[in-house]
């Protein structure tokens, strides 16, 4: 469940709320009974699971790289 930042128009409280999505925004502080306003911050991301990473696809350096294969010479009569 999301956790939501508020903070107080009238009395500067700030508080966090676990609201589910389809739940409406708070309107009223818990102190004061002031309106409130949502804070939007930066949010942190994990990914998790393979192929996020730069790594899961980037050749192994102790890999090695076929050597190609020479073509056959011409043949001459």
């Amino acid at each position: 469940m999301p956790t939501y930042q508020y903070a107080c128009a009238d009395c500067d409280h700030q508080f966090e709320a676990f609201q589910s999505f389809s739940e409406a925004s708070l309107t009223t502080c818990p102190e004061c009974k002031g309106e409130v306003r949502k804070i939007y911050s930066a949010v942190g991301v994990v990914f998790k699971g393979s192929g996020f990473y730069k790594t899961d696809s980037a050749k192994s350096s102790t890999a090695k790289t076929p050597t190609p294969t020479p073509a056959p010479a011409p043949k001459t009569e």
